[in-house]
């Protein structure tokens, strides 16, 4: 939702602010909505939705990078409790999406490529948020699933894991975000028990005039009237990739034992560098995801 005309001061008002969002709200919605009703590309929508069923399931938005994406499946299949991993496509060209349907296939990973995305030039979150809506609407509302989770197709897990055990004592948890007195929780890492949500009419796309990026315009269906002292935090700690280098250049996290690459951050002609130190960190976990995989086939 816009902001409330209580939250503009009396210069925002000379500018014309809350009529100009009002109807860029409105404008964005409309887009959202053509989106929603396009079909997908490929993928067994119906077979995915039965598949999802009463299941823990983790959901990635995937974008033109094969290889982010294959490591990350290795490493959730290997590490991650989980019941099905979906992969929403959000590629532009047909190239990156053959590339990852392949990586699906190889893993075991249920496919769907998206439909063009209108956002996907012009604003990466939206996009992103619009990704989200889609596979919310088109196959997790209608498969109900257990409970469900969005990944950011570079972050890791490098330690064993069971992501959905928080949700036997919260409707919700992930890494919380801030905008003012608002918060939400990031879309890269966000858990939801879905007899809690499901019900409710989500957005996970942004609400940028109230400052919040995407899964933020959740905040009046979800978040308003949730106490964020409530839901499992994990600790976020800042770090260069590359000895020598400044953080903002070659910028990644660790969320709790997850590594983020954050792969959009930094300086991008440093990427080659930074992903060549990101597999290395990433060497022992992938050893050890391998030895599971081993295991129970």
């Amino acid at each position: 939702m816009p902001r409330a005309l209580r939250e503009y001061d009396w210069r925002q008002w000379l500018r014309l602010q809350p009529l100009l969002h009002t109807v860029k709200t409105a404008r964005y919605r409309k887009i959202d909505r053509r989106f929603l009703g396009q079909p997908a590309k490929d993928g067994d929508i119906q077979g995915i939705r039965a598949a999802a069923r009463g299941r823990h399931v983790l959901l990635t938005v995937a974008f033109g990078d094969a290889q982010c994406l294959d490591l990350q499946l290795r490493l959730t299949s290997g590490l991650v409790r989980h019941d099905l991993h979906i992969v929403a496509d959000n590629s532009v060209g047909e190239a990156s999406a053959r590339k990852n349907r392949q990586v699906c296939a190889a893993h075991g990973a249920a496919y769907v490529r998206l439909p063009a995305n209108p956002w996907t030039v012009r604003n990466p979150s939206r996009s992103h948020g619009a990704a989200l809506n889609w596979m919310w609407h088109n196959i997790l509302k209608p498969g109900a699933p257990a409970a469900f989770g969005f990944l950011d197709q570079d972050l890791f897990p490098t330690k064993p894991c069971d992501p959905f055990e928080p949700l036997e004592d919260a409707a919700f948890y992930g890494d919380l975000r801030w905008a003012g007195a608002r918060w939400y929780l990031w879309a890269g890492y966000c858990f939801f028990r879905f007899d809690a949500v499901g019900r409710e009419p989500l957005d996970f796309g942004l609400d940028w005039f109230a400052g919040l990026d995407t899964g933020g315009a959740n905040w009046e269906v979800l978040y308003r009237n949730a106490d964020p002292n409530t839901v499992p935090q994990r600790p976020i700690t800042a770090f260069a990739a590359l000895p020598g280098i400044e953080l903002r250049q070659a910028y990644c996290e660790w969320r709790g034992s997850w590594l983020h690459e954050v792969g959009l951050d930094g300086d991008l002609s440093l990427k080659a560098k930074k992903r060549e130190a990101v597999l290395r960190l990433l060497a022992p976990a992938l050893e050890i995801a391998l030895g599971s995989a081993g295991q129970r086939d």
